[in-house]
């Protein structure tokens, strides 16, 4: 059967389905060591009623909706966020770049192609060119050469349309935000719905916007100031996989910041242009949690670093990275939970097709009973009811 005869599960009959993978055995092996450790599951418990000020005050796990609900509507549109929000999304991610005159956008990558309809428009055709970014070669369209006001005559549409196919239906229905709107957006939605609306904000490519004279975090800094959230206190996660970019950011508010971690072997861009040798596999040890603790209050470290995958891809034991987190007083919101079956470790996969949802509710289990702090979800609905099967709460 061909993607296009098999249709993705309706929302309401995967969440019927509970998951019914039984964990097993929690020791765990730390990375390039031998030291065992059992999750840190007494920590979440703790805090699972939101216990505590700011971000402390958060239910545990915390579900933060990944780009908005981009497993249901097309990334970073105001539609994506407002349907996290009615799902019942507790954090909202947004993903900033600049445009030329300096504006700060929500999208994922500057590049551009796949998620609006800039191809359609002849006038931009011109503006297709081939950029390295952070070292990788790109061909495209990026916010950095069009204005806002270009930007705006564009409209948003879903990344993955093979993957998520009814999505589609709402290409083209949104342009792309600014931050600025999204700042106005929460606000408006807070008082609509009596309660704050919290926001995890990633400074994308950093390093390289600041050589284009574009830099990030003081644009952002300035924003976060305009509308009340660089306190400590305030309802917004600053995050980004460079750590330098959150160094800064902690110099100028006192919004909590996040380090985000890929995969052990690569090095954060800011390393590699500054000569600095370490690894992510480096920043994950003790040492390198401390150091982190010493300017951020948490860390977003990939799936993998939590439960690492074996060659089948089959989930292995956790590591001990949540309890060396929790020692260095840094929460964890790793990232990226999704349904569908291509995105899920592979004993909780079902059947052949990669679009349809697998038991996302298993892979969850596995994943929250480690005592993470929160996760990063494309489908919040469903991490939702996974949280609620952890802690008891419905």
């Amino acid at each position: 059967m061909t993607q296009g005869e098999r249709r993705i599960p309706a929302r309401r009959t995967v969440l019927g389905a509970a998951g019914a993978t039984v964990l097993g055995a929690s020791t765990t092996l730390t990375t390039g060591g031998t030291a065992q450790a059992a999750p840190d599951t007494a920590g979440a418990a703790s805090a699972a009623a939101g216990r505590g000020h700011g971000y402390r005050s958060l239910p545990v796990p915390t579900v933060i909706a990944h780009r908005g609900a981009s497993g249901y509507r097309p990334e970073h549109t105001l539609g994506s966020y407002r349907h996290a929000l009615d799902l019942g999304a507790h954090v909202i991610e947004q993903d900033l770049v600049p445009t030329r005159d300096g504006h700060l956008v929500c999208r994922h990558e500057n590049d551009i192609t796949g998620t609006t309809d800039v191809a359609d428009h002849p006038e931009f055709a011109s503006r297709r060119t081939t950029k390295s970014v952070d070292g990788v070669s790109l061909t495209g369209w990026f916010t950095e050469d069009f204005t806002l006001a270009e930007l705006k005559t564009l409209r948003a549409k879903e990344r993955i349309p093979a993957v998520r196919q009814e999505n589609t239906l709402y290409d083209g229905r949104w342009t792309i935000p600014t931050f600025e709107e999204v700042l106005r957006w929460a606000e408006e939605e807070g008082r609509r719905r009596g309660r704050r609306i919290w926001l995890h904000v990633e400074t994308k490519h950093p390093t390289y916007f600041r050589g284009l004279g574009l830099g990030l975090e003081e644009r952002l800094a300035r924003l976060l100031r305009r509308y009340g959230r660089d306190r400590a206190d305030s309802p917004v996660f600053l995050q980004s996989f460079e750590p330098t970019s959150v160094q800064r950011l902690a110099k100028l508010v006192d919004s909590p910041g996040v380090v985000l971690l890929s995969g052990p072997t690569s090095r954060p861009w800011d390393f590699v242009q500054a000569g600095d040798p370490r690894t992510v596999a480096d920043l994950v040890t003790p040492e390198g949690l401390r150091w982190i603790a010493s300017y951020a209050q948490g860390i977003g470290p990939s799936l993998d670093l939590v439960i690492p995958k074996d060659a089948g891809g089959r989930l292995g034991d956790p590591t001990t990275l949540v309890r060396d987190a929790h020692r260095a007083g840094l929460i964890l919101h790793p990232y990226t939970h999704r349904n569908e079956n291509s995105f899920l470790p592979a004993e909780f996969r079902r059947g052949t097709d990669p679009t349809a949802y697998g038991d996302s509710f298993g892979a969850l289990k596995r994943y929250l009973a480690t005592g993470i702090d929160g996760i990063f979800s494309d489908n919040p609905d469903t991490a939702l009811l996974g949280a609620a099967d952890l802690t008891g709460r419905d």
